[in-house]
């Protein structure tokens, strides 16, 4: 695979797939240089435990390619392939994700070639569409692929995210009811309840489920309920794929930390989380396939939430931090689910941009626009955190 740009003279930038033997140390060096930050100040490092491809190695097919200028690594893009229900229709879609370009040799066309070089891929490998997600405010993404490459918005999710406070449960409702349900229970749910409307929903949702690193998924209820309400949530430990660490933080956020870990005790006993130190690797537990049926659903889905973060906050071997969610609002607007999942705004992030994109037919983008609006909600895949 072999692309081009012009500068001063001539270049040739060259893709291939990522040999690990071969790339891993100037890999760590191209993520490194490519760390994420939302301002000038803030900067999430990942901590990928050694493993370059571990966000994507969960699923069913996957790829890294890389750009060689020379012997020098400088850019690359993961993707995966799986099949999911869009359009009413079951599909196969692929995933982009962990664009990335060094520094010095971004404005060249490399990133283009890399997305290009990669829906290749996903064509060989009988993919319907290629999505991604970006940032409302990330200009440079959004003008490649959006601007450049023909992908067009189809849903805004907001991530969630929930502190955890180590070694201090919070005292759940005596009257919720809550149960570890088999796998079998839980697919059966699934597929009954949240298939037909959610986008996005995975055909293979059992092996999700049978993942090493799926906890359990787990349903509540009212001891004694005549409305015949429920909820139920699933959760995935992403601290045993990668870790996270925030780099560079505002002043205020440096200073709340220090003073939030000094009062941790007193706030405890006001039922008050204290802010985690995020400036150390930690790990965090992300909730999937979060649902709920009845009229008093909403604090079932709170307290299953709260559930989750007793189980982290116990768990003293995965260094679980946080609790993080990511909700829909869906075509009719309603944000009920995210009122009932607790979070603190300071921490959450409410400008995730989903974006995609047809392969194997060229639909107009109004269009493809509209009929992604046709279902409720929207599934996230754990795989694709």
């Amino acid at each position: 695979m072999v692309g081009q740009w012009q500068e001063e003279v001539d270049e040739e930038v060259v893709i291939r797939c990522y040999d690990d033997r071969r790339d891993r140390i100037q890999m760590g060096r191209v993520e490194k240089s490519c760390e994420i930050g939302h301002d000038h100040q803030t900067l999430l490092f990942t901590d990928t435990l050694g493993d370059p491809i571990c966000r994507i190695r969960n699923s069913p097919f996957f790829i890294m390619l890389v750009a060689e200028v020379g012997n020098k690594l400088v850019g690359s893009i993961q993707g995966s392939v799986k099949p999911v229900e869009f359009h009413d229709k079951s599909v196969r879609v692929g995933y982009v994700l962990g664009l990335r370009v060094v520094p010095s040799y971004r404005r060249r066309g490399i990133g283009s070639i890399l997305v290009r070089k990669l829906e290749e891929w996903f064509e060989s490998h009988n993919a319907d569409y290629a999505y991604m997600a970006t940032q409302k405010d990330n200009e440079a993404s959004l003008g490649l692929f959006i601007g450049r490459l023909g992908y067009v918005v189809f849903r805004n999710p907001e991530i969630l995210v929930n502190p955890v406070n180590p070694g201090r449960g919070l005292k759940l409702p005596s009257n919720i009811g809550i149960r570890k349900l088999k796998v079998k229970e839980a697919e059966s749910l699934y597929r009954r309840y949240v298939a037909a409307t959610t986008e996005f929903f995975p055909d293979d949702i059992n092996k999700i489920l049978r993942n090493k690193l799926s906890i359990g998924t787990w349903l509540a209820y009212y001891n004694d309920d005549n409305t015949r309400s429920w909820a139920m949530l699933s959760v995935w430990d992403s601290s045993k794929v990668f870790k996270l660490r925030i780099e560079r933080a505002p002043l205020s956020y440096l200073l709340l930390t220090k003073v939030s870990k000094f009062f941790g005790k007193f706030l405890s006993l006001l039922g008050l989380a204290a802010l985690p130190d995020l400036f150390t690797p930690f790990g965090f537990y992300f909730l999937y396939g979060v649902h709920s049926e009845g009229p008093l659903s909403g604090k079932l889905v709170r307290t299953l939430c709260e559930h989750v973060h007793n189980m982290a906050a116990s768990d003293d071997g995965c260094g679980c931090k946080v609790v993080v969610v990511e909700v829909d609002k869906g075509s009719n607007g309603d944000d009920s689910l995210r009122r009932c999942i607790p979070h603190w705004k300071m921490l959450s992030c409410d400008d995730d941009m989903w974006c995609i994109k047809p392969l194997k037919c060229e639909k107009k983008k109004i269009g493809l626009s509209e009929r992604t609006k046709s279902r409720s909600s929207l599934f996230v895949d754990p795989r694709d955190v």
